[in-house]
């Protein structure tokens, strides 16, 4: 049988231009009979961001009175894409007054706790799993956040010029039109109210069906929509949890499957609502009940296909389905390894009050607490709470972020934009500096996950050495996240960043007189040594130092990787970005405090940077997991060797390392990398030209190299000026992160932080006059 559905692809050639009356319906509901809401929009001046130590709520006010009571700020207005107020400024006619009107504008963003917020938005595979986890719960959003969350699928699906405009969306906003990410979102904005007959749900479906239907989505696409009741179980390899039950020191031993595959668990209504019976027709290509389920387990589009599967996966969920399912899964297996499951769930809701490391677990918690406890539990009550740090509104609509923000990230790289270069020492900034200052101070950790203190392998300082009693976590006293304390989950390169920024702050002298400090120690040496000891044991037997955690398996596991959408996920990997921002953080620590740790410091430093050195490839560039790609790497390394005294004069590789960024450089004086890079391991050229961002990041690096030519670095920092507003701001270019290779993701403020680092470091370096560009 053809899997194309004949003549749906020519019928949603339509494409709605036009604004259509009325609003969402405000609800979750399986019922057809709903208002349009094709193009509906709230009224952006009742939006509000609530900040609470760094916890991000959105809130949409109803009344005049409570619009009154609480005005916009600028940094909403930002957030919002609305005029934000901020004053015209001078034309700036030199780098450091570039920076200066950057700091101004980008000063009025900062938020009252101290930090500065941002959409982390990108995947587009994160507002399925809430949207389907709150319908299958029957749970609810609010009508403007409804309204929003359909405008803003809309305004990223790929129409008109946009990726061929060919209806679908692709596994992130730039990307290309996949089955994952067409079936998900269809089946989202479906859940959210909007009738199948719109002209763009047409088009979405022609291109699903172009692609030949839901049924080759990866099986993330397979899990949830199992889960909803649209597809069966059986179209799902198997992840057993009794996988847990073995020993610890076996290869394949995980340390998170999915609870919810094993109870085989589908929204109760699935076979009486009409919605769900409409979507078994509407994303595959054959009659539903026709479909032979298991024997589309492996199949999936090239599309998706970004990491296919080897046949030792495939061997292995043969012989889980063959053998041990009907015959060896015993109840007694079954319960005991759910129990050791759940047990992990309710440790990592523990650590994270509920929140969850990201957006991608968090809606598969709440389902497995709503599950195992009920719809009035505390567990599901607080992760549906939760839920709501993930979502961020825009101008486009409102969408879910990869974590719950990028606060102690962004916080860190923001104060080390004006550290260094003496506008610390200016008045006019520190009560900006001092309030992120303590910021960054209220985010450590100050205890260890649950379970630690008390088990068999707690160590101070700490090691990396972990066990069942506390989840299999990385000991994080002492350390910093992502976004905040609540997300409960240390990173090594926040650690570090965070660590250096404290100490950047607190050891700047007063220049008038330098015995005196002009930033208060919030921060003790006690708790900057707990910092330090974190990064150390973080430490990879390469030398080299990953993210999360440090390795715990050979990456021969990733002949294991089921995920198909990612690669480079069965165990850490070492990443230039992580190890040079612990080197850079540790560097700068032990010229504070020379004689802590310092033979383990010295036996730390060697090996990192040796790592490094290692890690160069041949042409000269380092390849990035986390920023794209060979700019934001080769940014970072070049930092590392810096503070060990390898410039351009006197290294080899620094030279080979500017040379691959002279060779890029494009005619504007500027850099533009495509994400396509990180896809294919080769350098691709941005199709919009230069970008602000990486042109910022090569400058930086540049500088740190002490590379002599200046007409290169000139030319690239008035490419900077001249993109600047004259309000200080520089618009948004294209996506500036990554991650697992194949997926990008937003970081807003990177078009702020590091123009004017680069500006900042341009000035210091002394390679101009201050009175020309």
């Amino acid at each position: 049988m053809s899997l194309r559905r004949r003549g749906e692809a020519k019928q949603a050639n339509g494409f709605a231009s036009g604004r259509a009356n009325g609003l969402a319906n405000g609800r979750l509901r399986g019922q057809q009979e709903v208002l349009s809401p094709t193009d509906a929009k709230t009224d952006h001046s009742r939006w509000r961001l609530r900040d609470t130590n760094g916890v991000h709520t959105w809130h949409y006010l109803e009344s005049d009175e409570q619009v009154a009571a609480w005005p916009q700020s600028a940094a909403e207005l930002h957030y919002l894409g609305q005029d934000t107020g901020a004053p015209l400024l001078p034309k700036a006619t030199t780098p450091l007054q570039a920076a200066e009107n950057g700091i101004a504008f980008y000063e009025r963003m900062q938020l009252p706790t101290g930090h500065w917020g941002a959409e982390y938005g990108g995947p587009m595979f994160l507002m399925p799993g809430y949207v389907i986890t709150c319908y299958v719960t029957e749970s609810r959003f609010s009508q403007a956040e409804e309204t929003e969350m359909i405008r803003y699928l809309f305004s990223v699906q790929n129409l008109g010029a946009k990726n061929g405009g060919d209806g679908g969306w692709g596994l992130h906003v730039e990307a290309d039109s996949s089955v994952f990410g067409t079936a998900m979102n269809y089946t989202t904005l479906r859940l959210l109210g909007v009738p199948a007959e719109d002209p763009r749900m047409r088009k979405a479906r022609g291109c699903l069906y172009d692609l030949n239907g839901a049924l080759l989505g990866p099986h993330w696409a397979k899990w949830w929509l199992s889960v909803l009741g649209v597809m069966e179980w059986d179209v799902v390899n198997p992840v057993p949890p009794e996988l847990w039950l073995l020993p610890d020191w076996v290869p394949i031993a995980p340390y998170r499957w999915c609870y919810i595959w094993s109870k085989q668990w589908v929204y109760r209504k699935a076979d009486s609502d009409p919605l769900i019976r409409q979507l078994r027709q509407e994303l595959f290509t054959q009659s539903h009940d026709e479909i032979k389920w298991a024997r589309y387990q492996n199949a999936i589009s090239p599309a998706d296909n970004y990491h296919p599967k080897t046949h030792l996966l495939d061997l292995l969920n043969l012989i889980l389905v063959l053998i041990w399912i009907p015959f060896l899964r015993t109840a007694t297996i079954v319960r005991k390894a759910e129990a050791f499951a759940w047990r992990l769930i309710q440790i990592e809701d523990a650590n994270t009050d509920h929140g969850c490391l990201a957006t991608v677990n968090a809606p598969m918690n709440t389902l497995a607490c709503f599950i195992a406890e009920g719809p009035d539990s505390y567990s599901f009550k607080r992760h549906r709470q939760k839920l709501h740090e993930g979502m961020w509104m825009t101008g486009r609509g409102m969408l879910v972020c990869g974590t719950d923000g990028l606060q102690t990230w962004d916080t860190s790289f923001s104060i080390q934009s004006l550290t260094g270069s003496g506008l610390a020492h200016e008045p006019k900034y520190r009560p900006m500096l001092l309030n992120a200052l303590k910021f960054l101070e209220t985010q450590q950790f100050t205890e260890h996950c649950v379970g630690y203190e008390t088990s068999s392998l707690y160590s101070d300082p700490p090691t990396a050495k972990v066990n069942a009693q506390f989840g299999y976590r990385q000991p994080r006293k002492g350390g910093w996240g992502f976004s905040g304390k609540g997300q409960g989950y240390i990173v090594s390169d926040c650690v570090s960043e965070a660590l250096k920024s404290v100490l950047l702050l607190q050891t700047t002298t007063n220049p008038d007189d330098p015995s005196k400090r002009i930033f208060p120690e919030v921060m003790s040496f006690e708790r900057l040594r707990w910092a330090v000891d974190i990064i150390l044991s973080m430490q990879n037997e390469t030398g080299g130092i990953a993210s999360y955690e440090a390795r715990r398996g050979s990456t021969k596991l990733e002949v294991l990787n089921a995920a198909e959408v990612f690669g480079r996920i069965m165990v850490e990997y070492d990443y230039p970005e992580c190890t040079t921002s612990c080197v850079t953080a540790v560097q700068l620590f032990r010229q504070v405090y020379p004689d802590y740790r310092a033979e383990a410091i010295e036996s730390f430093m060697t090996r990192a940077v040796d790592w490094i050195r290692k890690d160069q490839r041949d042409d000269g560039s380092w390849y990035g997991s986390w920023g794209i790609c060979f700019t934001y790497a080769g940014f970072f390394a070049l930092e590392s060797l810096a503070t060990q005294g390898e410039t351009y004069e006197n290294s080899e590789r620094v030279q080979r390392a500017c040379k691959f960024f002279l060779d890029r450089q494009n005619a504007d004086g500027g850099w533009g990398e495509s994400y396509k890079s990180c896809e294919t391991g080769r350098w691709c050229d941005h199709p919009d030209g230069s970008q602000v961002v990486q042109t910022a990041w090569v400058v930086c690096a540049m500088l740190e190299a002490k590379f002599p030519q200046r007409e290169p670095l000139e030319r690239a920092v008035r490419l900077m000026m001249e993109r600047q507003q004259e309000n200080g701001e520089w618009l948004q270019e294209g996506i500036e992160g990554v991650f697992n290779k194949s997926c990008m993701i937003s970081f807003p403020n990177y078009k702020f932080i590091f123009p004017i680092k680069a500006l900042v470091m341009h000035k210091q370096a002394n390679l101009q006059d201050d009175n020309s560009c």
